[in-house]
């Protein structure tokens, strides 16, 4: 199948260029929810634990293959997990219990399978947002999460956000651009005197199109709510597409469970 960082503009091959991308919005976010919530669901000490995650990642990069996402791709996406990353490798030092030697470092039992588990199922869970991100125009994911009955007002927090993040990186060039043009060179701590109102500046500027954008919708007749998308019913083989991969990997966790 197909999150800021994840929810950029969709950069498969096109629109329409592969059945993911043809597929409706709603469906494929239901997958990639179940599907994340299989992967947690999978208990870390368990024998079998590497092999359902090794049929998880081979699940995630099949439906990548599908949807011709390109692996430089996945690849971008993955920096978003860095935290988790540093938090699963520092864990085998600090776990307390059996230690285990590896390459000639003493090393917890218990923090190599609970530090394992977290970075791989980390890694399914982006890889597979990914893939959503990358097949989904961010307008389409929006409409998919109004058709998901999530609150409208949320909905319309994260379409402004979408909208103006661009807008607000352009002022921060410009300020950048204009410090910069007049010396400003922030190699030391002493740059933060600078940095510090113009964070501030670059906050009251927000807040100020902020209400004139609000206002502005206003005197259009914005009641608090914007205008509504398509609501057509979804062919249940759409469904039933988007739905093979957490269904796969619901097998692959039974099939795990039963055998070991």
């Amino acid at each position: 199948m197909a999150a800021v960082g994840l929810l950029g503009p969709g950069t498969g091959t096109g629109s329409g260029a592969s059945p993911v991308h043809r597929l409706a919005a709603h469906p494929k976010l239901v997958a990639v929810l179940a599907f994340a919530l299989v992967v947690v669901a999978t208990p870390v000490h368990a024998a079998w634990a590497p092999a359902a995650y090794a049929g998880y990642l081979l699940l995630v990069l099949t439906a990548a293959a599908v949807a011709r996402v390109r692996p430089a791709r996945l690849a971008r996406g993955l920096l978003v997990e860095l935290p988790f990353v540093a938090f699963a490798l520092l864990l085998p030092f600090v776990s307390r219990g059996p230690r285990v030697e590896v390459l000639g470092l003493a090393l917890s039992a218990d923090g190599l399978a609970v530090g394992g588990g977290i970075l791989a199922k980390a890694t399914l869970s982006v890889l597979a947002a990914t893939v959503l991100a990358a097949t989904t125009e961010p307008r389409a994911l929006l409409r998919g999460l109004e058709r998901l009955r999530l609150p409208p007002l949320l909905v319309q927090i994260l379409s402004f956000m979408i909208r103006y993040a661009d807008v607000v990186a352009g002022e921060l060039r410009r300020m950048r651009v204009a410090r910069e043009s007049r010396g400003f060179r922030g190699r030391h701590l002493g740059a933060l005197r600078v940095l510090g109102p113009a964070v501030g500046a670059l906050f009251v500027r927000s807040f100020e199109r902020g209400e004139r954008v609000h206002l502005a919708m206003l005197s259009r007749g914005y009641a608090g709510r914007l205008p509504g998308g398509s609501s057509e019913a979804v062919p249940a083989r759409q469904w039933w597409t988007a739905l093979a991969l957490p269904l796969g990997a619901a097998a692959a966790l039974l099939t795990g469970a039963l055998l070991g």
